[in-house]
């Protein structure tokens, strides 16, 4: 059988604080197909932010293993971890993280630019047509409202045609209209392109697009429906 997309295999993570160990994650387990939506489910501090870093590879486990179609994050180099960041994940903040000085386009032709890729502002318009944005190319950041921003956000992230999603809170700060259309884009970013999709969310409506819920507390895992 293939290897899943993204696997975590008894992770554990822990951080320092003054010398102080403060624990986050407690030997982790969890397997994702291509093209399922996962949602990780539990209130503020329980880990869910840590666990989306390790699997989109911004930070490596204290033990245990992650891997990415059968790849340890841990085997690779600082260079290689970059390059697997810019080719094959894509990322959705809660606070949509578009670079104020740039316009709508270049934002989303931003992560193509940075792996060299010629045909930027092809895919990055493509991508604009996807989310319905196309008439704003041209626009800045703070002309849009908080759903456009979080739309052009989700363009980027999909620029690139990564095989895997991760959303923070995708919806935390959008009204609910706003947010069922960047749920449904999510949805179809598993459908339509393929994506493994990892959502972590406070909402019941977003968790419920997810296939898999995964329930998280203290930094373990509760339990998976």
């Amino acid at each position: 059988m293939p290897a899943p997309r993204l696997e975590l295999r008894q992770v554990s993570k822990t951080y320092r604080n003054g010398g102080r160990p403060v624990p986050v994650l407690y030997e982790i387990s969890l397997s994702l197909e291509p093209r399922s939506i996962t949602a990780l489910v539990g209130r503020s501090g329980c880990g869910k932010t840590t666990l989306l870093n390790l699997a989109g590879a911004m930070d490596l486990p204290t033990s245990g293993a992650v891997f990415i179609d059968g790849l340890a994050t841990s085997s690779l180099s600082d260079a290689q971890l970059t390059a697997l960041r810019r080719r094959r994940v894509g990322f959705v903040f809660q606070f949509f993280q578009l670079l104020p000085t740039l316009t709508v386009l270049e934002n989303v032709e931003l992560p193509l630019l940075l792996a060299g890729n010629r045909h930027a502002s092809e895919s990055a318009r493509e991508r604009l047509h996807w989310v319905g944005l196309e008439d704003k190319t041209g626009s800045m950041p703070y002309q849009l409202s908080g759903g456009q921003m979080q739309r052009v956000a989700i363009a980027r992230a999909l620029v690139h045609s990564p095989d895997l999603v991760l959303a923070d809170e995708p919806t935390g700060n959008l009204d609910s209209t706003s947010g069922k259309h960047v749920l449904d884009l999510l949805y179809q970013s598993a459908e339509r392109f393929g994506a493994t999709v990892l959502l972590a969310t406070h909402s019941a409506e977003a968790a419920a697009i997810a296939s898999r819920r995964v329930h998280l507390r203290d930094g373990r895992i509760e339990s998976i429906e």
